[in-house]
């Protein structure tokens, strides 16, 4: 195959327009999509519980963010929706920093595209990956702005999370000494898990380098 129509293969018209597009549930502020999660999810008159009645996958009243079992999978969806397309992006600028020789001599010597990118491409994109994940985590682990407006850390505490704990604390309850030591046990958290992922990241490049 020639390089243009290499080049062919991998874009296409208006493939910078589509990326955009992507992008957008990630650049729609949170508070924006807490709101829109919470007109979906509305028990009564949401488009959630619609689509159910009119699937017959139900016949009452799903009450999505006021019940504790499904609050939290409810704000996990809102949440996962929000920084997919992020998360996304990172792991196609880490594919398409692949060698395109790798795929073309995985297929000389016969290995199926599984074992190809289990072997080839995993081992290079790993460190991307593990980025990624970083991010990922450290953002779930402060989130704030989701739970606060969708429950306010409601109902009975099932979504209360250390931001929104903290955040009561210190700011509705007054109790400035208990509150700032929440929000410093945070902080040294997410410190150590960073420190956690730096220190596997480090291994894997060292392991690759040698």
């Amino acid at each position: 195959m020639s390089r243009t129509r290499r080049a062919a293969a991998v874009s296409f018209r208006g493939r910078g327009w589509a990326r955009a597009a992507v992008l957008i549930p990630w650049a729609i502020p949170t508070v924006v999509t807490s709101r829109m999660f919470g007109w979906i999810f509305d028990g009564q008159s949401g488009v959630a519980h619609y689509l159910l009645t009119r699937l017959h996958l139900t016949d009452g009243y799903i009450d999505f963010l006021g019940d504790p079992h499904t609050a939290l999978p409810t704000i996990g969806l809102a949440d996962v929706w929000k920084t997919t397309p992020f998360m996304a992006l990172l792991v196609l600028a880490a594919l398409q920093t692949v060698p395109k020789e790798l795929g073309e001599s995985a297929k000389i010597d016969g290995a199926s595209p599984w074992r190809a990118f289990r072997s080839l491409t995993l081992p290079v994109i790993a460190p991307a990956l593990l980025i990624a994940a970083l991010i990922r985590v450290l953002d779930a682990f402060r989130v704030f702005d989701l739970p606060y407006v969708l429950t306010g850390g409601g109902p009975a505490d099932s979504t209360e999370t250390l931001s929104t704990f903290g955040y009561k604390t210190l700011f509705s309850g007054l109790e400035l000494g208990y509150g700032s030591m929440i929000a410093t046990a945070a902080f040294l958290t997410e410190v150590l898990i960073a420190a956690g992922f730096a220190s596997y990241l480090s291994r894997r490049y060292r392991a690759l380098e040698g």
